[in-house]
Formats: C-alpha cells, sequence, structure tokens
C-alpha cells in the first residue's frame, strides 16, 4: 500500500576524507586494519517476484527469501502493508540497482472499501476513530471518482514512513503523537468502480505512479461521498514490467523438512525490470568509456539512438554484445552513465560465480 519507498540513487563518494596525504589506511602503520570479510552467502542476481500473503510485512519476506537462497545480498521493490496482498518484487544482488526504476513503473490495485467506519491506519488493521450510517450509491461514487484521477494532490496515511522532523510518522502515531503531514503530488490514471457487493462495500481498480497511497484514495473517496471508510482488501495486480503471472506464492518457496532449497531458475535476468526503457547498442570502447563515469557524444551514437528514447533527459539501456552496460542519460546532445552495471553479473538470471 504504502508506495513511499525511495530507492537511493547512486552511492556516497570516498576518496579518504580526513587522512593525510600518505597516510596508511586503517590506522597508525597500517595496524588496526580490519581483514576483509567475505560476504555470507551466495553472489545471485536477479529478481523474484514474490505473491506476498495478506499479515506478513515485506520487510520479513525479503528476509526469508534471503535465507531460502542464501542470498548476499536483497532488497525490494516496492512497499506492501502487511494487510495488503500480491506483488512484491525482491532484488538479489545486481538488481538491487535497478529497484528505483521498478518503483518508478506503473502499478495496478484491486481494493475494497469499506464504509462506515473510518480508521486510525485507514485499513482494517487499525482502531475506529469514527462511524457513519451513510452508504453512498453507485451514482455517487462513479460523481466523486473524477476528482481523484490524473494529477492530484494527497495526504498520506498518519500511519506511514514519512519522515517528519526526521522522525517516521508511524513512529509518532504511535506514541500518540498529533500527526500532520502536507499534501503530496500524486499521479493516478485510473480509478473505477468495478464491483459493489452490498451497500458496505465497494471494489475498484486503480493504476497509479510512484508514491500514490491506495488507504489515502480510499479514505478521501468515501469522505468525498458524505461518509467515511477505509481499505478492508488489497491486492497489488503489477509492479512496472513485473504482471500476476510473474508471481510465486511466498508458501510455495517455503521449504521444511526434507523439501529440496527453491532453485535459482525462478530468478528472472536482472534486464527484466527494464524492459521499458529504450535499448542502445555500444561498443566494448564505448562501454569501458562508460564504466569509468565517461559520457558519450549523441553525434558518435547517430543512427543508433532508438526512437523510443528521449534525448532532452530520457533513459536508455546501454548494452554490448547483449549485456547489459547500464542505464545512461540523455541530455544536452550527451549519454551520461547514471547507473552502471557492468563487472556485476548483470546479465546474469540465476547463479553465477539499495538501494
Amino acid at each position: 500500500m504504502n508506495e513511499r519507498d525511495e530507492g537511493g540513487r547512486g552511492r556516497p563518494g570516498g576518496g579518504g576524507q580526513g587522512r593525510p596525504n600518505g597516510a596508511p589506511r586503517g590506522g597508525q602503520g597500517g595496524r588496526g586494519r580490519k581483514p576483509h570479510r567475505k560476504p555470507k552467502g551466495r553472489p545471485l542476481d536477479g529478481w523474484l517476484i514474490v505473491d506476498k500473503p495478506s499479515g506478513i510485512g515485506s520487510t520479513d519476506v525479503v528476509n526469508k527469501v534471503k535465507r531460502l537462497f542464501n542470498a548476499q545480498k536483497a532488497g525490494h521493490g516496492g512497499t506492501l502493508d502487511p494487510l495488503a496482498t500480491g506483488l512484491l518484487p525482491v532484488a538479489f544482488g545486481a538488481a538491487t540497482k535497478t529497484v528505483p526504476y521498478v518503483m518508478d513503473g506503473t502499478k495496478t490495485y484491486r481494493f475494497t472499501l469499506r464504509f462506515g467506519e473510518a480508521r486510525d491506519t485507514d485499513d482494517a488493521d487499525g482502531k475506529v476513530i469514527a462511524t457513519s450510517d451513510a452508504r453512498p450509491t453507485d451514482e455517487q461514487i462513479n460523481a466523486a471518482l473524477p476528482a481523484f484521477r490524473g494529477d492530484i494532490m494527497q495526504v498520506p496515511p498518519i500511519y506511514s514512513a514519512i519522515k517528519i522532523a526526521g522522525e517516521r510518522a508511524y513512529d509518532l502515531a504511535r506514541e500518540g503523537q498529533a500527526v500532520e503531514i502536507a499534501p503530496r503530488p500524486a499521479r493516478v490514471d485510473r480509478f473505477e468502480l468495478i464491483e459493489r457487493p452490498d451497500a458496505d462495500t465497494a471494489i475498484f481498480h486503480v493504476q497509479s505512479g510512484k508514491g500514490v497511497y491506495m488507504r489515502s484514495l480510499a479514505r478521501d473517496l468515501a469522505q468525498a461521498c458524505g461518509t467515511v471508510g477505509h481499505i478492508a482488501a488489497l491486492r497489488r495486480l503489477r509492479v512496472g514490467p513485473f504482471l500476476e503471472a510473474h508471481g510465486i506464492p511466498l508458501d510455495r518457496l517455503l521449504v521444511s523438512g526434507d523439501t529440496p532449497l527453491p532453485s535459482p531458475d525462478l530468478l528472472l535476468p536482472v534486464t527484466t525490470a527494464l524492459a521499458d526503457i529504450p535499448a542502445l547498442a555500444v561498443t566494448e570502447a564505448e562501454a569501458a568509456r562508460l564504466f569509468q563515469g565517461q559520457a558519450l557524444s549523441l553525434v558518435d551514437l547517430m543512427g543508433r539512438v532508438p526512437d523510443a528514447a528521449d534525448p532532452n533527459g530520457g533513459l536508455v539501456r546501454a548494452m554490448a554484445g547483449g549485456r547489459l552496460i547500464g542505464l545512461c542519460r540523455l541530455e544536452d546532445g550527451w549519454m551520461h552513465p547514471e547507473r552502471v552495471l557492468i563487472g556485476e553479473r548483470a546479465e546474469a538470471g540465476g547463479e553465477e560465480p539499495q538501494s
């Protein structure tokens, strides 16, 4: 539900700041240097698309599958609250560098809005804070929906990961403090009533961009219809290029007794997450320059820039011989490397030997 996980772009700069020129690393005379420790687990790269059940948090899912696959590094591409079910993309290894691009992609949801009770969390897991006997008709709901489509301003739930003066909103709410969150821009491409089981409930289909809270949509729509409400059920159907067909139920992955560990063959290639980004072929020499952080002139790439690529700030996938080199931004007549993946087995979809 909460789509405000902000993936890190880039890594902090280093360079030995605070260390005198010529001084050895790791303390005086090199003493105290910590030995390099080999990362625990297998070096896996790729995406595992988990169909998350209700009742478990996104971080718990990541921790479980990371242990199951004995993977060195894992993260997820967009939080789902414990109540929610559906697609939770889990990134392994080099795929963690592509998490921000997955989170920027289109998402679709189906949720059930229950009228008559407002909850402090804006979903069924929270405490009742207001009630109403009013129940809107289908006509009233459909009349209210257009105001929630397109570019809108939305107030996130107080139980969210939004930071207020350095503190998470949900931590402040749990402490009983008053939480005020300013409205934020959101993009909703589709918001439709698809079923009305009874007067108390309505089922909706939503297609949205990054950072849209389904709980806020449900809460605000109920208020626009002259009543109160909360989400009773929520399912995520799509995250960027990942569809329900890619999802693997979590209970199929969990092992016990003599059940073999899940195979790395279940992982989708790192490049799957970038399928919507146009590909641009580069030579090995150009790939080496990108790896060194150098930009390439679009004049030299004439005839290779795909028609779908936007030369004014658009992204492309730099590919060399079928290998993903990284993601580059087209700007001011140059192709600038933005996220380089070469050297990290980025083309792999399974085992080989943010963010």
